[in-house]
């Protein structure tokens, strides 16, 4: 009898035990995902610059055709204009205006944030003229050229990027499209910052011109330029804007303007200087832009001293180009 209690005691633990463990309380839910931020990191097979982004599905749109952003007067937000830290990066972005004109290199971003909201608390549309950028404010308008083929475009920026050290700005689907950009997902721009004070854009609207010329010199150095030489002076055939270049070669690129004038002016002062040397300073035309350079060069090492004594003697974006 003992014996049958203590074998019907145990199998009863047994019992007891299995029932505990099949009836085990369901985790709760670990799923907590947000939007995805941004990844430094690029995509070889999309064509963008972040992973896993790239152009969108409607092929039905005409991108060529969308027009660029047109600037107005608008008052910077004060919760997009804050000192912030990104990926251990303090910034502190512009609360104003102020003359800003920097070549680097420009990404994009497409799909992958299309309908999300920017850093301005808008909705981003990957087909609209946009862009992010790290300090200017929120919102304002910047113009950014392409050197490579002169296509220029408009854009506001209402977001905040790209926070890669080598990245100076992040520009729409459509933005990039049209500068030729999308391709290759990221490459080479200037950007000019828009003075869009109802002062700078009635002048602008008098006199049928942007506010601001796209340019590798910022307005103040313009009108220094301007300022500084004497538009009296005749030229040198060296320097005849007519002047074709070779496609052979390297070239320096010191400036790009919408001005015939501007473009003179800049030469002058090249040649007065004496930065070039014994090569031709001269200012071609193409695709609606007005281009100054020196050259040809023999060599690319040859071409990077004369830029460098550009960028050190007149404080511009002078590149080096092999067309």
């Amino acid at each position: 009898m003992v014996i049958f209690q203590k074998s019907f005691i145990i199998l009863w633990l047994v019992l007891l035990a299995g029932c505990a463990s099949t009836n085990s309380t369901k985790p709760e839910s670990t799923n907590t995902k947000s939007p995805p931020a941004k990844q430094s990191k690029e995509s070889s097979n999309k064509g963008g610059y972040y992973l896993d982004d790239g152009p969108g599905d409607n092929t039905s749109i005409d991108i060529a055709s969308i027009p660029d952003a047109e600037p107005r007067t608008e008052k910077p937000l004060v919760s997009s204009n804050k000192p912030y830290q990104a990926l251990g990066q303090k910034y502190v972005p512009m609360k104003t205006y102020a003359p800003y004109s920097k070549q680097g290199v420009a990404s994009w971003y497409g799909k992958r944030y299309h309908g999300r909201k920017t850093s301005s608390g808008e909705v981003y549309d990957m087909y609209g003229m946009s862009a992010a950028h790290t300090t200017l404010p929120i919102p304002s308008y910047v113009k950014v050229v392409n050197p490579t083929n002169g296509r220029a475009v408009v854009v506001r920026v209402n977001d905040r990027g790209p926070f890669k050290h080598d990245r100076l700005i992040d520009l729409s689907y459509a933005a990039a499209y049209k500068l030729g950009l999308v391709a290759q997902g990221s490459g080479l721009v200037e950007v000019t910052a828009i003075d869009t004070s109802p002062e700078a854009l009635s002048i602008a609207a008098k006199t049928n011109v942007a506010a601001v010329e796209p340019s590798s010199t910022s307005t103040a150095q313009t009108t220094e330029l301007i300022s500084s030489s004497n538009t009296n002076n005749t030229l040198t055939s060296q320097s005849a804007p007519s002047k074709a270049i070779s496609p052979s070669g390297y070239y320096v690129q010191a400036g790009a303007f919408k001005s015939e004038a501007n473009g003179e002016l800049l030469q002058k002062k090249i040649m007065d200087l004496d930065l070039a040397g014994d090569a031709a300073v001269t200012n071609v035309y193409n695709n609606g832009l007005h281009r100054v350079k020196l050259g040809p060069f023999s060599s690319k090492r040859e071409a990077d001293i004369h830029a460098n004594k550009v960028r050190s003697q007149l404080n511009i974006s002078a590149i080096v180009t092999n067309q």
